[in-house]
């Protein structure tokens, strides 16, 4: 689906609604600002529900908006702005579903004509906050990473890759929007908004004021239950994400990198230094003049074909070992059933050293070819020490239960989580008894492969057969008798 689509589908659904308020409910006091309340109000619960479906895929986004906005800011003169975005990540997940419930809260009243002055005023504000956010993403593809957001006079031709948000979040996992998309959608509107503004008297409002009171009280409750289940006490109730069951992780990597490897260079984008006037050569051209385009007059910028197929974070999928060396390799080779357990987060924090004397004995040969002690050596090592968030090592703990009783079932069991110092994850595996092998990857990739904090992976070769949340997790033994067949 393209946002086209989508805009066409909502278009159509307002209309109707329109059609009902206007002839059946008898409501209507302007039909244009009844359809843009129906429009509006069903898009943003639309958006909001796909959302709801997947909390943390939201936090995990806003995540990326503040680092952004973090290192931007602090390094101008509104620095003492910074300290706010670490402090927002800390409630991220919180924060998300606020900004999730309060978007379709917002829906209803639009479509309901509930409270109307104060509804098109927040409509007004949020939609000029979400223009601020995909306005900010959009640009920054015109500033290189070393380059300050707000040193205007360095900004360069717009390039992609410089966008540290590649999307916008807006439609979740459900539909993926490039930041430009996003930011001339909010500019859209942003009509609608004024005009709420201007004509709030003649916005509709449907039954009476109790039932109205009712139908939004009912809509924050339940709306908060539901992201509550799709993040806290179970996995998002429908998976967006590529990492599903029934997806074979190898075939589709494997694809996903061939398509790559088939892409085309179309053309060089120039960009003058000096002038910076912007020409597009075509690349056969390009071979041909080179000489025309030397290096320190011009910067380049390849244009390329698009992939023959969409390419998702599967691609992105590499393993490595305790050593730092990639398995991803070996981890394609396994065969049978498995287990993933991946944990893009262990809740601990270094809490001291600790300093142990050992003895260190050396040998020599003796005169009837045996070893005799030659020296006894003492010296100290210094061990890190952790506190651990009894809670989540708990989780762990039953985690470890079910894991043995697979291993000694011949099911291969692993963790994957992120590069944290080797001597974390051996304290942590010693704390928690867990004692099976553990790779390293990246924390987005990880939190793309499950939305839980630690989540379980079952696979047969490279195939996903299912995935669970940690609250959610079955017996061994009520595992092997529903999957592995």
């Amino acid at each position: 689906m393209t946002i086209f689509t989508l805009v066409l589908y909502v278009a159509i659904v307002a209309a109707v609604f329109t059609g009902i308020t206007h002839f059946v409910l008898k409501k209507v006091n302007n039909l244009l600002v009844s359809f843009l309340q129906h429009f509006c109000g069903a898009l943003f619960v639309f958006s909001g529900f796909v959302k709801a479906i997947d909390p943390l895929g939201t936090a995990y986004k806003m995540e990326q908006y503040f680092a952004k906005f973090e290192s931007t800011f602090e390094s101008t003169w509104f620095s003492f702005i910074a300290p706010l975005f670490p402090l927002l990540t800390k409630y991220v997940n919180g924060f998300s579903v606020f900004m999730i419930v309060f978007e379709i809260l917002l829906g209803v009243m639009l479509i309901i004509g509930s409270s109307r002055r104060f509804t098109a005023w927040a409509f007004f504000l949020l939609v000029l906050f979400f223009t601020f956010l995909t306005g900010f993403t959009y640009l920054t593809g015109y500033v290189s990473p070393d380059v300050n957001f707000f040193a205007f006079g360095k900004w360069g031709p717009y390039v992609e890759t410089n966008m540290q948000v590649t999307d916008c979040g807006c439609f979740g996992d459900f539909l993926k929007l490039k930041p430009k998309v996003s930011f001339f959608k909010d500019l859209f509107l942003m009509i609608p908004a004024i005009i709420f503004i201007a004509r709030a008297s003649k916005m509709h409002q449907l039954f009476t004021l109790p039932t109205r009171s009712i139908l939004n009280a009912a809509t924050v409750v339940g709306i908060t239950l539901y992201c509550f289940n799709n993040y806290i006490w179970d996995i998002p109730a429908i998976n967006f994400r590529p990492f599903k069951p029934g997806v074979d992780v190898v075939k589709q990597k494997e694809a996903e990198e061939k398509a790559l490897q088939e892409v085309k260079i179309l053309a060089y984008r120039l960009t003058d230094k000096k002038t910076k006037e912007v020409i597009e050569v075509p690349y056969e051209q390009f071979l041909k003049e080179l000489d025309k385009y030397p290096g320190e007059k011009y910067e380049f910028d390849q244009v390329k074909s698009e992939p023959a197929i969409p390419i998702t974070k599967i691609n992105d999928f590499d393993l490595t070992g305790p050593d730092g060396s990639s398995v991803t390799e070996d981890w394609k080779g396994i065969k049978g059933y498995h287990f993933m357990i991946v944990a893009y987060k262990l809740y601990g924090e270094e809490s001291g050293t600790k300093t142990e004397t050992v003895q260190d004995t050396l040998f020599k040969m003796g005169p009837d070819s045996t070893k005799v002690v030659d020296s006894i050596a003492t010296r100290n090592i210094t061990h890190k020490l952790y506190t651990w968030d009894e809670h989540y090592v708990a989780k762990w703990k039953k985690l470890v239960a079910e894991m043995t009783k697979a291993k000694e079932a011949g099911a291969t069991v692993y963790a994957i989580t992120s590069p944290y110092d080797p001597a974390m994850i051996d304290a942590f595996k010693e704390k928690t008894g867990f004692n099976f092998l553990t790779l390293r990857a990246d924390d987005i990739l990880l939190k793309t492969i499950i939305r839980s904090n630690p989540g379980v992976l079952l696979f047969k070769d490279g195939t996903i057969v299912e995935d669970w949340h940690i609250r959610k997790l079955p017996s061994f033994e009520e595992v092997k008798a529903k999957y592995m067949k």
